[in-house]
């Protein structure tokens, strides 16, 4: 006699593995999957949450690492899994939705920064911006602190953080190169996030809420102005290449 009870549909994979999307087959940014060994690493080491297995905290955690993967690494939309092609826009802080395409063309870090007296966005290209941040922090670790409430609205708090090892050198809203000497010290930046997602956990939109210059005052902090190790103003940078 065949049961009445319906099967529970299966978790899609980027909702259960942190790392499911890296083992796709698609147009990857440098022609393959990124390793992330040394970040999950870091993250196993110093985060500050440990959720249950399966939990809704776990879920949006590894769901929310897979689509910065994508986001960052494979170069076609149509690849991505995480998100609901046909609707997903992204936000930080109320501003102006951006569609995957915006954010393929301009890089994450671009998309979620505004210009400030340290870098600006349109000074740095994707692959630019990701050589600038990548290289002052190798290891880039996030974390979900607390969700707030469950799909098909999940809004949580979350956690970023590494360790500032190697100088920054960037370029401000002003056009001029910024130095800042690497302090070994911590970055660490909090925020929310509220994500709407589709019956199959897909990420429909998703709105962001931090502090921009957060990672540039604690990049400051341990040295103080001192840690602005040189400006070259865009006058300067033309004799010098003259």
């Amino acid at each position: 006699m065949a049961s009445t009870e319906e099967a529970t549909p299966a978790l899609p994979d980027y909702v259960t593995d942190e790392n499911a999307v890296t083992k796709d087959k698609a147009k990857w940014r440098y022609g393959r999957a990124p390793d992330y060994s040394k970040t999950r690493k870091i993250w196993a080491e110093s985060k500050k949450s440990n959720h249950t297995a399966g939990s809704l905290p776990d879920l949006i955690e590894k769901l929310v690492k897979n689509w910065e993967v994508e986001a960052s690494f494979k170069v076609d939309l149509a690849d991505w899994r995480t998100v609901d092609r046909e609707t997903y826009c992204f936000s930080v802080n109320g501003g102006p939705p951006q569609t995957g395409q915006h954010m393929l063309e301009v890089g994450t870090y671009n998309a979620l920064i505004q210009s400030n007296e340290f870098y600006c966005p349109a000074h740095s290209t994707f692959e630019d911006s990701h050589k600038t941040f990548k290289r002052m922090m190798p290891t880039f670790a996030w974390e979900v602190l607390e969700v707030y409430s469950g799909p098909p609205v999940a809004a949580f708090r979350w956690r970023h953080w590494g360790t500032f090892k190697e100088n920054y050198k960037g370029v401000n809203g002003k056009g001029e190169k910024v130095t800042m000497k690497a302090h070994g010290g911590t970055i660490d930046i909090e925020g929310i996030a509220v994500a709407t997602l589709n019956d199959k956990l897909q990420i429909k939109k998703v709105d962001i809420w931090f502090d921009p210059m957060a990672m540039f005052h604690q990049m400051k902090e341990v040295l103080g102005d001192e840690s602005v190790k040189e400006i070259v103003h865009p006058a300067a940078q033309g004799e010098a290449s003259a």
